[in-house]
């Protein structure tokens, strides 16, 4: 890290400072400093800045930071790298919440008294007047520097400087050396500072926001009675199973008592039998609202003890975060203000023409008493957090106003820095890249709907390669209760193995709906993405076990996402050319030497599901740093084969019967 600089700095506001010198194109930097960049804890973060001035004098800069929960601001020097006037300095974020930063610099007038000074000596030419010059901006620094040691060295010096008996080359090697140039730039303060002009943000956040594997799961289908509705502790009996899968989140749909008003029956038919649980989304009824449970679930109690339970198994648990209510959720009696209310005087449900939604009232967030409003669903996380939840999956977050997430998302990791909030917005893409600005940690993708090469390529170049990568972490879920592509009801089993390894391997975050490890790939209808006897109508009681199923491809990938970094940063992914489009070849490559061997993977997945291919692809050997002519081996982390290749192009076949894909790691 760059020397920490601290104490006063004098900041000019006349001309000087500001047209004479340039700072521009600083990075990182969104939307004008409108929105915060993401970083998870541990990145360094690289800072860098165009900055010049006319004439040949030198400059010298800092970033002015500040970072959480200090009020105060800490200096840590520019580097001058290249010579195109770029700036760059490294912040080590080692802590979560918002950082601050921005960019200052000056001219380094002493710097370029040093560097003309020993230019002048080299070719043996006076130094006398230049000694003297550089005895003045010694004392100057000497004057505004606190009373101290320091003070007194820099008196000394610029004594020694201005001495005319002592001689001229012992000056000079004064004047030039190291330890001085150390006083200076710890005491030295600038006349002509100028600012950036912005206060730039980070928004730093806990390891899991940035690596996890997810897992959906109704609770009431963990029971083993079909007739039956499960309840937290039988959802406790599946933990160890989903655990020994690799997964790191368990993310619950709503946990709330459910409206009986309108209930939907099974396959969502609109009349529901006594004994059809409705659909959790329809959330509220006359045994509570957001915070209750179902007490067909259990109790609050024994919610927080699955938690617990979660929790010592090395699981987090997430949950649904859904503001809408059904007809009997206690705010309609208490606040109908809250809902939209039609000219005859009843209450608006919600309506995606030509569906309906009999069961759930929208909620009015700019109705006039807004602020009660806000601050009860706010109250709802405060609840949910209490009980030990860290995770949110916020429904539907496109369908309510934009100032309301950035304001409550703001507020609750005000406190609490590690609460992480997934957007689930299946909508146009502007929108969605707004919500991942304006505070949401992580965001779905259409990566469902993405499955030829040059869609996964195009999309998935944007999402890492450009702008997005600073603030839209992808999450690929394979699939969703609302989402049962055609590529799964129709690629049988390979479909979901070539799903499953390229959601694993693409991005560091990916998840999967439960029954998707059993190929679960029925609609109710043709041409229609819902689940047939949907689980968000009914309870559905599975055999994990049953034959055939994923349960060790998907154990196999989470533990190689585990013991690999590179599959768990975000901004590594490189596509790279396959003579054969159905075969998909991609690079997640190792940018740090520091941690002894490289971690280097070069993946290939034929999304072909119904026939073999195989192709030529070229290797990034420029990338690894390895000769074009040399040899080198690669082992497939799923199968353990290992190959010997040479050069950048090399022969791949994959049989979709067998094998989807290869995970090959690079032996040097």
């Amino acid at each position: 890290m760059a020397k920490v600089k601290r104490g006063k700095t004098e900041r000019t506001t006349g001309s000087d400072a500001f047209d004479r010198l340039v700072i521009e194109c600083v990075t990182p930097e969104l939307d004008a400093g409108r929105y915060p960049v993401k970083r998870i804890v541990g990145d360094l973060c690289e800072i860098g800045a165009d900055i010049y001035k006319d004439g040949h004098e030198l400059l010298a800069g800092h970033v002015r930071y500040r970072v959480p929960n200090d009020n105060g601001w800490r200096f840590t020097s520019l580097t001058y790298v290249v010579d195109d006037d770029r700036w760059y300095a490294t912040l080590p974020l080692d802590r979560i919440g918002r950082w601050e930063f921005t960019v200052e610099a000056w001219t380094d007038l002493f710097g370029s008294w040093r560097s003309d000074l020993g230019k002048k000596v080299a070719a043996q030419q006076a130094i006398g007047s230049e000694l003297l010059e550089g005895a003045a901006l010694i004392r100057d620094a000497a004057r505004r520097s606190k009373f101290g040691e320091g003070r007194t060295s820099l008196e000394g010096r610029a004594t020694m400087l201005e001495d005319a008996a002592v001689d001229e080359t012992v000056r000079a090697q004064s004047a030039l050396a190291p330890e001085l140039l150390d006083l200076m730039e710890a005491h030295f303060v600038p006349r002509d500072l100028a600012p950036y002009g912005r206060i730039l943000s980070i928004t730093v956040d806990r390891e899991r926001a940035g690596f996890a594997s997810w897992y959906e799961m109704f609770p009431r289908s963990q029971t083993t009675d079909p007739a039956g509705h499960g309840t937290f502790r039988d959802a406790e009996k599946s933990l160890p199973r989903i655990a020994e899968l690799g997964f790191d989140v368990v993310y619950l749909p709503p946990i709330h008592p459910i409206g009986q008003t309108f209930r939907k029956g099974p396959n969502n038919t609109l009349e529901a039998g006594p004994d059809d649980p409705g659909s959790p989304w329809a959330i509220g009824s006359e045994e509570g609202g957001h915070t209750a449970v179902d007490p067909r679930l259990g109790t609050i109690d024994d919610f927080e003890h699955f938690v617990e339970t979660a929790e010592g198994l090395g699981l987090e648990i997430a949950l649904d975060y859904a503001l809408q209510c059904s007809p009997d959720h206690p705010w309609v009696k208490e606040h109908p203000e809250w809902f939209f209310i039609r000219p005859d005087g009843t209450i608006k449900y919600a309506e995606n023409p030509p569906k309906k939604y009999q069961d759930i009232y929208p909620i009015n967030f700019w109705c006039d008493d807004r602020a009660a409003l806000w601050d009860a669903c706010k109250e709802i996380l405060e609840f949910w957090i209490d009980c030990g939840v860290r995770t949110f999956r916020v429904d539907n977050p496109h369908t309510k106003p934009f100032a309301f997430w950035e304001w409550m998302i703001r507020d609750i990791q005000r406190n609490r820095p590690d609460i992480i909030f997934l957007a689930e917005a299946f909508t146009r893409p502007k929108k969605m890249k707004n919500l991942a600005k304006l505070g949401f940690t992580q965001s779905y993708t259409y990566y469902t709907w993405k499955n030829s090469s040059a869609e996964l390529t195009d999309y998935l170049t944007e999402m890492t390669q450009t702008e997005m990568a600073e603030y839209y972490r992808g999450n690929l879920f394979a699939n969703t209760p609302d989402i049962l592509h055609e590529y799964l009801q129709e690629g049988g089993p390979p479909a979901f193995g070539i799903r499953l390894v390229l959601a694993a391997t693409l991005l560091p975050i990916y998840g999967i709906y439960s029954g998707y490890e059993l190929f679960e790939n029925v609609p109710v209808k043709a041409n229609s993405e819902e689940y047939l006897d949907s689980e968000k109508y009914q309870v559905r009681v599975r055999d994990w076990d049953a034959r055939p199923n994923l349960n060790a491809e998907i154990e196999l990938l989470n533990r190689i996402r585990r013991d690999h970094p590179s599959l768990q940063l975000y901004d590594n992914l490189r596509f790279h050319l396959s003579e054969n489009p159905q075969i998909l070849f991609y690079s997640k490559l190792d940018p740090s030497r520091e941690r002894g061997p490289r971690d280097d993977l070069l993946i290939a997945v034929n999304t072909d599901p119904h026939r073999p291919h195989h192709t030529m692809v070229n290797v990034p050997l420029d990338l690894m740093g390895i000769s074009p002519h040399a040899a080198y081996g690669v082992e497939d982390l799923l199968t353990g084969a290992r190959y010997t290749w040479q050069g950048s192009r090399n022969y791949v076949r994959l049989d979709p019967a067998h094998h989807v894909a290869h995970i090959f790691r690079v032996i040097r």
